[in-house]
């Protein structure tokens, strides 16, 4: 998974934006290497 400062998602080639506990996600069901994560709040402990 690629962490990047701000995501970019192509629909073309299958990608979709989530939202999951405040980080940005790119998912990819036809290839799910194609992943992305943006930089969110930290974990709390």
């Amino acid at each position: 998974m690629r962490v990047k400062a701000s995501v970019k998602a192509d629909p073309s080639k299958g990608d979709k934006i989530v939202r999951r506990r405040g980080r940005v996600y790119v998912i990819n069901k036809i290839n799910p290497k194609r992943k992305q994560r943006q930089k969110g709040p930290a974990k709390k402990k």
